[in-house]
C-alpha cells in the first residue's frame, strides 16, 4: 500500500503569491532583503540586470533560498512565479527520489536487486545482471549513450517508438553492469517503469501522492508516452519555486514541515560522490543516485555543490555549507551555452553569499 501524506497547504493556483508567508515545501516564501539572509543585494541586482540584457532571451527564472527563507527571485522573458517549465533531465533526480520512497515503503527490496525482478519479460541476455543501483549510477552496461545518436538506446530513438518498454528491451548489452559510467536516459526511464510496476499506478500519480503533495506542488505536467508510461528521464514541467522546494527537501535530509517523505539515508546516498565522472563532463565531478556533485571555485576556495541538471541549463543547486538552494530555469535547449550560463549564474550567487558572509564575520 502507498502511504499518503495529505497536508493543508496553499497552492499557487488558489492565490499563492510572492509575498506568501505560509511555509510551503519547507520554505518561508516571504520576501526579505537579500542582505538580511547574508547575500549581497547589490551583486544580485547587477546579476539580474546583466541577465535581462542577455542576447539569447531564453533564461526564464531564478529562485534563491537560504536558511529556509526566500532570499530573492527573478523571472525573465515572459515567465512568472506561476509558469510551468520543462526541466528536462533534472527530472531524473526526482525519479531517483521516488525510487527511494518505493524502497522505503517495501515495494522494492533493495538497490542491489536485479531489475529483472520488477520488469516482466526482460530478456535474459545479460540485462538480468543489471541492478537498480546500476540504473541510478548510470552504469547499466546497455548500448545507449545520449551523446551518440548511433547507439541503439539513444533517447531520440525512443521518441519514434510505439512501445517504449519493448524498444528498450531490444537494446543490446555493451558492457558489464556496474563497471562504467555512461549517461543514458533509458536508465531513468526503466527506474520509473519499475516504480510504476510495483505501485500499480502511473509515475506522476505516485509522485503526486508521495512527493508533490507533501511539498505543496499541485500544478505540474509530466509527459506520457506509449504504452501507458511516464517519462521518468525527463519532461516534467514545474515552476522554478517548486524546483527550489525539492532542493530544500534535499538540503533538509528529506524532512519537510515536520514529515519525512524520503529517508535521510536515501538523501545521503543520492548526494554521495559514488562515481567519478569529471573525465567525461567538465560541469560535474561525481555522480550519486542521479544527483551530481562538484566543487565550485569561489573566492580562492572551493564550495561543494550538489545538483540536478537538465538540458538547457535547468538546475536545482544545493549548497550545504551556505544553507542555500538555487533553482534556475532556462529554455536554452540543445545549445552550447545553456549549461555554462547557469554555472556562471551560480558562481555569481555563491560569490555574493560568500562576500556577505565574510563581511558579516
Amino acid at each position: 500500500m502507498i502511504l499518503c501524506a495529505y497536508l493543508p497547504l496553499s497552492v499557487r493556483g488558489t492565490g499563492r503569491t510572492p509575498s506568501q508567508t505560509k511555509p510551503l515545501g519547507g520554505i518561508e516564501w516571504s520576501q526579505e532583503k537579500p542582505a538580511k539572509s547574508g547575500v549581497n543585494a547589490a551583486a544580485l541586482g547587477s546579476l539580474y540586470s546583466e541577465m535581462a540584457q542577455e542576447p539569447h532571451h531564453d533564461l526564464k527564472g531564478m529562485v534563491i533560498v537560504r536558511n529556509g527563507r526566500l532570499v530573492s527571485e527573478h523571472y525573465f522573458n515572459g515567465d512568472s512565479v506561476g509558469t510551468l517549465h520543462d526541466i528536462r533531465s533534472a527530472t531524473k533526480s526526482i525519479t531517483s527520489l521516488l525510487m527511494g520512497m518505493t524502497i522505503q515503503k517495501g515495494l522494492v527490496h533493495s538497490v542491489n536487486d536485479s531489475i529483472a525482478l520488477y520488469l516482466p519479460g526482460l530478456p535474459k541476455d545479460g540485462k538480468e545482471k543489471i541492478t537498480i543501483k546500476d540504473l541510478l549510477n548510470m552504469r547499466s552496461g546497455l548500448d545507449a549513450n545520449d551523446e551518440d545518436t548511433a547507439t541503439p538506446g539513444d533517447e531520440d530513438n525512443l521518441d519514434k517508438s510505439s512501445d517504449w518498454i519493448r524498444t528498450i528491451y531490444a537494446v543490446p548489452m555493451k558492457g558489464v553492469p556496474g563497471s562504467k559510467y555512461n549517461y543514458c536516459s533509458i536508465n531513468a526511464f526503466l527506474t520509473g517503469a519499475i516504480i510504476e510496476n510495483v505501485s500499480h499506478i502511473p509515475l506522476d500519480e505516485f509522485a503526486r501522492v508521495n512527493l508533490f503533495e507533501p511539498l505543496g506542488i499541485q500544478d505540474y505536467r509530466w509527459r506520457h508516452v506509449p504504452i501507458n508510461r511516464i517519462t521518468g528521464q525527463g519532461n516534467l514541467s514545474i515552476t522554478t519555486r517548486d524546483m527550489a522546494a525539492i532542493g530544500e527537501l534535499m538540503l533538509n535530509d528529506g524532512v519537510v514541515n515536520g514529515q519525512q517523505p524520503v529517508s535521510r539515508e536515501w538523501i545521503a546516498r543520492s548526494l554521495a560522490s559514488q562515481v567519478a565522472i569529471s573525465d567525461s563532463d567538465p560541469y560535474e565531478d561525481f555522480y550519486g543516485y542521479m544527483w551530481y556533485t562538484k566543487a565550485e571555485p569561489i573566492g580562492g576556495h572551493s564550495i561543494e555543490v550538489h545538483f540536478a541538471s537538465g538540458n538547457g541549463g535547468n538546475k536545482i543547486y544545493i549548497v550545504p555549507s551556505l544553507h542555500m538552494v538555487v533553482a534556475i530555469t532556462s529554455s536554452a535547449y540543445n545549445t552550447n551555452y545553456g549549461q555554462r550560463r547557469s554555472q556562471d549564474i551560480l558562481w555569481k550567487i555563491l560569490a555574493a553569499a560568500s562576500r556577505q558572509t565574510n563581511h558579516a564575520g
